[in-house]
């Protein structure tokens, strides 16, 4: 399973998740910042597309994904996407860190249970197992 941050969350939080991560699921697993795999530049849905095309990814974004085509683009996409909510962009970069290494089990769980395209908003704090609410884009 491939795992991909979006341009707004840190290149050195996908760093640090993915070493947690590869370890964990005895290297089966991976996470990758958009910045170590386009320009920073790049728009939204160009970057959807080629992961579509690959195949295989979960995107980790605190984007709302409204601009112009994005919300089409993402839904044709057939992508397993968590989008963090609205608290979270408040957060310094350590609170970020501290909140997203937490729920990150969930989040694997999450997807290793799926088939198919699903979008969950990922709440900012963490409670009991973890729960994610189903979005419809």
């Amino acid at each position: 399973m491939k795992f991909f941050l979006d341009n707004n969350l840190s290149p050195a939080l996908a760093r640090a998740l993915h070493e947690l991560t590869y370890l964990a699921s005895n290297k089966t697993h991976s996470v990758i910042a958009l910045r170590d795999m386009f320009p920073a530049n790049t728009q939204d849905t160009e970057w959807i597309q080629t992961l579509a095309d690959e195949g295989g990814w979960v995107v980790i974004s605190q984007d709302k994904f409204k601009k112009s085509m994005e919300p089409e683009v993402l839904r044709r996409a057939g992508l397993i996407v968590f989008l963090l909510g609205k608290s979270w962009k408040d957060q310094n970069f350590w609170s970020k860190a501290h909140q997203l290494v937490r729920w990150w089990p969930a989040i694997i769980e999450q997807t290793e249970r799926l088939e198919g395209a699903a979008a969950f908003e990922v709440p900012l704090r963490f409670s009991g197992k973890g729960k994610f609410m189903q979005l419809k884009l």
